[in-house]
């Protein structure tokens, strides 16, 4: 299993990096940036696309989002601590943009963590989203690029968490299969056996997390699955100038 997860022929690597505050450490050399933030941000942007949004704008406040409500072709969304800001419509639900004709439309978007992540890395050569949702689609582009790849969890509030973790880890392995990736790293390591104890069932994520209380609390169960079912798109959002646009 060693001799899998290392793969001494590899031409890139792939590595992970847990938590946003280790970036400096592992952006070196890495000329894909996949940004992850599971539940709920990177998920509910691959969502928007596929109903039709034309451009996410990630911003870091709240007031640079509130700038945008009721100004036409624009959606604010601002979220905190899981929940939507008051004032604001859209927080960082997917479920808020499936079934809806957002053809035309912008989102201006700020989150307690996924929208963080974009902004640190924007300064790599590619930086693209990941979810669940569009993992087979991802995972095929990146295989056909010939470039170093960085997996940045947004984690929560740049602590480490399982959800982005394991889906790094899911990538990851489909990376290394292809024969043309390698790592270097524990921390890469460490994410496919997270991912492979979780690949039979990804909702068991969530049943050994500690803060499923929280997303029963705030009822976020419906968007928890939705978040953890795989392939149910294949939009690969990419960062051009500030904005997240269809690859």
């Amino acid at each position: 299993m060693q001799d899998e997860i290392r793969n001494s022929d590899y031409k890139y690597r792939v590595e992970v990096c847990f938590v946003p505050g280790q970036y400096p450490l592992y952006a070196a050399d890495m000329g894909i940036v996949v940004v992850i933030d599971i539940l709920r941000a990177t998920s509910a942007m691959v969502a928007a696309f596929e109903h039709g949004v034309d451009r996410i704008i990630p911003v870091g406040t709240i007031e640079e989002a509130r700038q945008y409500i009721g100004r036409a072709g624009y959606i604010a969304a601002a979220e905190r601590d899981g929940q939507v800001v008051e004032g604001f419509s859209y927080g960082n639900s997917p479920l808020a943009y499936v079934d809806q004709d957002l053809r035309g439309q912008t989102i201006v978007m700020t989150t307690t963590n996924g929208t963080k992540a974009i902004n640190l890395a924007k300064g790599a050569k590619k930086v693209v989203i990941g979810s669940f949702l569009n993992l087979t689609a991802l995972s095929d582009w990146l295989v056909s690029q010939n470039e170093n790849v960085l997996l940045l969890c947004s984690g929560w509030k740049d602590k480490f968490n399982l959800e982005d973790s394991v889906f790094a880890g899911a990538l990851m392995e489909r990376l290394i299969a292809s024969g043309k990736f390698g790592v270097e790293e524990d921390s890469s390591i460490a994410a496919k056996y997270m991912y492979m104890s979780a690949r039979d069932n990804f909702m068991s994520i969530l049943k050994a997390a500690p803060r499923r209380r929280r997303i029963e609390q705030l009822k976020l169960l419906p968007d928890a699955k939705y978040c953890l079912t795989p392939d149910q798109s294949t939009v690969i959002p990419i960062l051009r100038e500030g904005e997240l646009v269809r690859m």
